[in-house]
């Protein structure tokens, strides 16, 4: 997936020519077109443009301006092949995405993370041994639903027990933001870039578990420090109770056995693992409708698993319905842009800069350091489009970089972005800057580590 190079491209037809634009008016305004594009994605916070529009649009123009100068060139089938390259790796990526979200979203209809919330907050831990908690749930939870999923559900366990302590939930906010990326960074489903570089078949999904002490280290290293910073009170205790919802338990080992189908698919059958995915969905869908057959519509009727709660019965439909369209649109727009971008050529002089000047380690570290200013899907869609000749490792390191980079800074990861909206006027960009050095001797330290266990 998305490891389309130049010369693929160029293979499309031995008799089309491909054409260098990187000097041309094309490609310094489709440059212009993606930065604006992408300032306006960093600035939805302020704008609330969502950010897929804006990139879709971009990705429209681009390959507008390309398809216009090789059809005055009479080239007209090249750009053609290319999007429709594009667009089946964007294609499998979607379905796949698609799937973990509708499990992710019919746990929360069955109360699983809130059950877990008010667990948790029940427990009578001080602000020290929650923000303790609360990250290594994040660091654990974020290689199965996802580093931004986590996130969301833990940062609501920070806020509901901090809310008379914004200090406590600032810190827990950057805490979680660092767990879960880290957590992600050493699993094919804890982060979109992982997940791309496995279904890339550039790295098996047994070898990401190499990464795993090097992203422990990654958060322990700025936790520990940061640790010292919480305050050592004992929050105000709440009474609160919620009962999950019937079925809650089933659609949890459904998901589970949904993953183990999709690495399956990919590693014994060699199918694309979306096609394992797309499996599990039927899964949910066939559960869905024994708990829709078997719903008690009035929660006075006298059966066992009848909550007061679970007045409407469950619709499998809606978790798809519920899907975050806007984070699957951006990802069309940024592979599309990216690959436009490919297209003209600037990927190949960028990767011949970068890797053949500085040398691979060098500029898989600046990777993740990009990373931070620039959100790491399009670092990582560029990287692999360039598709630099590395051994195994140094895709490991990139992949290390691009998913913990981006918790150098507030706005490097989707986590970061979704909890200063979460947490607004609480945890801040200027607040997580001032932890910024400490999460980055994280930084370093795991890749020091990951380059010594890989030799």
């Amino acid at each position: 997936m998305l490891t389309l190079s130049l010369s693929a491209f160029a293979a499309v037809d031995a008799a089309e020519s491909f054409l260098l634009l990187t000097r041309s008016w094309v490609g310094y305004t489709s440059l212009g077109v993606f930065t604006i594009a992408y300032v306006l994605v960093a600035a939805e916070e302020f704008t609330h443009l969502r950010k897929s529009k804006p990139v879709i649009l971009a990705a429209g123009l681009i390959w507008a301006m390309i398809g216009l100068v090789y059809a005055q060139a009479n080239i007209d089938h090249a750009a053609e092949a290319a999007v429709r390259e594009f667009l089946v790796e964007f294609g499998e990526l979607f379905m796949f995405l698609l799937v973990a979200m509708a499990y992710v979203n019919a746990m929360k209809e069955r109360r699983v993370f809130e059950g877990l919330r008010v667990w948790l907050i029940s427990r009578g831990y001080s602000f020290r041994r929650l923000f303790v908690i609360t990250g290594l749930i994040s660091f654990f939870l974020s290689p199965v639903i996802d580093n931004l999923t986590t996130a969301l559900v833990i940062s609501a366990v920070v806020i509901a027990v901090g809310k008379d302590n914004p200090k406590f939930v600032g810190l827990g906010c950057i805490n979680i933001v660092v767990a879960a990326n880290a957590g992600g960074a050493f699993s094919p489903f804890g982060d979109i870039t992982t997940l791309m570089v496995w279904q890339s078949g550039t790295v098996d999904f047994t070898g990401f578990f190499v990464l795993f002490f090097p992203s422990i280290v990654n958060y322990a290293v700025p936790a520990a420090i940061m640790y010292f910073a919480v305050p050592n009170e004992l929050p105000k205790s709440e009474n609160e109770t919620i009962r999950v919802k019937r079925g809650a338990l089933p659609i949890i080992v459904l998901f589970f056995l949904t993953i183990v189908t999709a690495v399956s698919f990919h590693n014994f059958l060699h199918l694309p693992p979306f096609l394992g995915m797309m499996t599990g969905l039927g899964y949910l869908n066939l559960y869905g409708y024994y708990l829709k057959i078997t719903h008690l519509p009035h929660p006075n009727d006298s059966n066992e698993h009848a909550h007061i709660e679970d007045v409407a019965a469950f619709d499998s439909l809606k978790g798809i319905q519920n899907a975050e369209w806007d984070t699957l649109l951006f990802f069309f727009g940024v592979i599309m842009c990216v690959g436009g971008l490919g297209f003209i050529g600037y990927l190949s002089e960028f990767s011949s800069w970068m890797y053949g000047d500085l040398g691979p380690t060098t500029a898989n570290i600046l990777v993740g350091l990009m990373s931070a200013v620039v959100d790491n899907i399009p670092v990582m869609v560029a990287v692999l489009q360039m598709n630099p000749m590395m051994d195994e490792s140094q895709w490991l390191l990139v992949t290390l970089t691009a998913g913990v980079g981006g918790s150098l800074l507030s706005i490097g990861s989707a986590a970061g972005v979704a909890l200063m909206g979460q947490a607004r006027g609480v945890y801040t960009f200027f607040g997580h800057l001032k932890w910024t050095p400490v999460i980055a001797s994280g930084y370093f330290a795991s890749i020091l580590l990951h380059l010594w266990l890989t030799g």
